[in-house]
């Protein structure tokens, strides 16, 4: 199988053990910049041009898409798609988990346990946004923050107040969700590929931080999920149509709620913590769902 793995970093570690796992199971393996493509919109013939050659010949993509280039890398998924080629993450997965609001919006309209969150965009009624997630403390979170970037602790209403006026001072769109305090600073990574859940690691934030990503500082261990967060997790990658996924979920007095779903999850701090070759499984799942797609363009051509 002819495979790429669409990185702006060759050097990336999601990106090196993905194309080490690929290599082990003897497939051949392409890095591309995805920003580097050029895509030729034409209406019987869609190409995408790589260094002045046509991409061709490839099997499956397997998107690694940064936050802040999801348009345009999406829109090279997008154009892999309508070439025949399957994609690990389909384009319209990756933006529904880009869109923080649309997707606790989707998660919630299908029951998912979620943090009371409310989402507002004039500050005149603070008392009312505020109110709604049970007062202070709370969590505000720019829609656009990834790695724990833009999320601020607002430990008193004068504080909260503070903060969500700043932002939107500068015409920030703002989550305000409730401080699970049950958590005690930890939340739980679920690994899903295709419909289960490969691997889970409990991370703990640092001492005098909230935050529980493992670059902020945060420990991280392998931990057993209970079959109702593992259906969470599981639930929710589907939801989003999701076949990769990082699902961040808490546990809550409530029950497990999920955080977020990230659709380019890092292989890093979960390999290390659990010892499971997550890249050799989101391989593994690449090669039967590719070979599932070639037989189904080839029964469209017949």
């Amino acid at each position: 199988m002819k495979l790429a793995i669409l990185s702006r970093n060759a050097q990336l570690y999601s990106t090196r053990r993905l194309r080490e796992a690929a290599l082990e199971r003897g497939h051949e393996v392409r890095i591309v910049d995805y920003l580097r493509c050029v895509i030729d919109i034409t209406s019987h013939r869609p190409a995408i041009l790589y260094g002045g050659s046509k991409l061709e010949g490839i099997d499956a993509v397997i998107p690694r898409i940064g936050a802040s280039h999801t348009f345009y890398g999406t829109a090279v998924v997008r154009q892999f798609e309508m070439m025949g080629v399957y994609p690990a993450i389909a384009s319209q997965a990756i933006s529904r988990s880009r869109d923080k609001l649309r997707a606790l919006q989707l998660l919630a309209a299908e029951g998912v346990g979620l943090p009371v969150t409310s989402f507002a965009h004039s500050t005149k009624d603070l008392d009312g946004l505020i109110s709604l997630v049970g007062g202070a403390p709370l969590v505000v979170k720019l829609l656009e923050g990834t790695q724990g970037m833009g999320v601020v602790l607002a430990e008193t209403k004068k504080a909260a107040e503070s903060v969500i006026g700043a932002f939107r001072q500068l015409d920030a769109n703002i989550l305000v969700q409730e401080y699970i305090k049950e958590a005690g600073g930890s939340d739980i990574r679920a690994f899903v590929v295709g419909t289960r859940v490969v691997a889970a690691m409990e991370r703990t934030a640092a001492p005098g931080e909230f935050r529980s990503n493992v670059h902020r500082g945060a420990t991280a261990r392998r931990i057993r999920l209970t079959p109702e967060e593992r259906a969470t997790a599981k639930r929710a990658a589907k939801i989003l149509g999701l076949t990769v996924a990082g699902v961040d979920l808490m546990r809550s007095n409530h029950g497990p709620v999920v955080l977020e779903v990230n659709s380019s999850p890092g292989l890093e701090g979960i390999e290390a913590a659990t010892g499971v070759d997550v890249a050799g499984r989101i391989v593994e799942h690449v090669e039967q769902r590719a070979a599932a797609h070639a037989t189904q363009q080839a029964r469209k051509q017949a």
